[in-house]
């Protein structure tokens, strides 16, 4: 199967179902090849004119696809499957972007022979930088493969052990946000020094992108390449020994925590109350 002639459909049109479709454009999929559902299908019109097909109703984006992706709230869960399980066939990918969501849970609500994995991209596929984590049963691994092919053509790709899924969920999507803030606040910063909104968004991008790639070019440390700038009594020692004094290492770690302390508490026996996860799969 070639990834970029896979049948795709995409089921939930919302932040993420819609960043995932804009991302397979970009890597070359052909639009033809892309159904994606939503009830109000006025908001994805302007994938419809880039020849992606666009369905009101769920089944739609089911039936004749290879590779099938669950794109909505946990909350929605059981009355999708339910809704999706007479159309689901043997032999079809079911990649699940629902948090908490276990592949027991999945297995228990589909066909018998449809293959299910959990996926969790962040909202960065949109570019083709995706972190996407992927917890994978024991199935054929020209399977896994190429569930690992399509989800490269956005980013990065780690399998995982699934058990590690809500870990994966708050470091990876919920980290997105995470790193957005400290870029939000360095700009803040940036005004206070001096500079203008808009070169100061510019001047943190770039420093953020170029600390990023450092870091995934040559596998260092970060504590590595800190050494390179922190000279003895200089302006970048003063600095970080300041913002940890107030706690910044800290309340960064703690906010981790307590995101995957939430979502370890949400109900997890059944998928008949999710209501808790509603805003954790953004």
């Amino acid at each position: 199967m070639q990834i970029n002639q896979t049948n795709i459909g995409i089921i939930g049109g919302g932040n993420l179902g819609r960043s995932v479709a804009e991302g397979f454009l970009k890597a070359g999929i052909e639009p033809s090849k892309i159904c994606i559902t939503r009830r109000r299908v006025h908001l994805l019109e302007d994938l419809s004119t880039k020849g992606v097909r666009i369905e009101k109703e769920n089944p739609k984006g089911v039936i004749g696809r290879e590779v099938i992706i669950l794109a909505v709230k946990p909350y929605q869960a059981i009355e999708l499957l339910r809704e999706l399980k007479p159309h689901l066939k043997s032999g079809q990918i079911l990649l699940s972007l629902m948090t908490g969501i276990s592949l027991a849970e999945l297995n228990e609500n589909v066909p018998e022979g449809v293959l299910t994995f959990r996926v969790m991209p962040n909202t960065a596929v949109a570019l083709q930088e995706s972190m996407t984590l992927i917890a994978a049963p024991d199935c054929d691994p020209a399977i896994q493969k190429l569930v690992g092919d399509l989800f490269e053509t956005l980013g990065k790709v780690i399998f995982i052990n699934e058990e590690l899924m809500a870990a994966a969920t708050v470091l990876g999507a919920c980290g997105i946000a995470f790193a957005l803030r400290f870029i939000r606040a360095a700009i803040q910063g940036g005004v206070e020094i001096g500079f203008g909104a808009d070169v100061a968004q510019q001047i943190v991008a770039q420093t953020v992108k170029g600390a990023t790639e450092l870091i995934l070019q040559t596998g260092r440390h970060p504590e590595q390449e800190i050494d390179k700038v922190t000279t003895p009594k200089g302006i970048t020692i003063s600095g970080l020994n300041e913002m940890e004094h107030q706690g910044f290492s800290s309340a960064l770690i703690r906010g981790l925590l307590v995101s995957f302390n939430k979502l370890n508490n949400a109900p997890s026996t059944s998928l008949g109350d999710r209501s808790q996860l509603s805003t954790l799969n953004s």
